[in-house]
């Protein structure tokens, strides 16, 4: 089965798993509001592909990585319009890679352990 870590987690909320708030954002524009509605500090911008490595793979573009984290809504702007309509590569995707067409935007918490 394949499905988007967003539709992963939404699952897991609905049975009681506690899991980082978060919206799904198609534009740029989308990313941001997300991130101001979200409140807070730092959120994680992470594209929605069907492959793991995304944090470590690469844009044909050249942008670096495929999960960023961002201390600023106007960031979460740039990061997401880096990667939205741009094709990603991972060790799983192969060269091709893939579109990616939404990220997800989540709270980014201090994690102790």
């Amino acid at each position: 089965m394949n499905i988007h870590e967003y539709q992963a987690k939404s699952l897991m909320s609905r049975y009681g798993v506690a899991v980082p708030r978060g919206a799904v954002a198609y534009t740029a524009e989308e990313a941001e509001s997300a991130a101001r509605n979200l409140g807070g500090s730092v959120w994680a911008v992470k594209a929605q592909i069907h492959a793991g490595g995304r944090g470590k793979g690469t844009f044909k573009s050249g942008f670096q990585g495929g999960v960023k984290l961002c201390k600023s809504a106007d960031d979460v702007f740039e990061k997401a319009r880096a990667m939205l309509g741009n094709v990603l590569v991972t060790k799983q995707t192969g060269p091709d890679g893939r579109l990616v067409s939404k990220v997800l935007v989540t709270a980014a918490y201090d994690i102790k352990k």
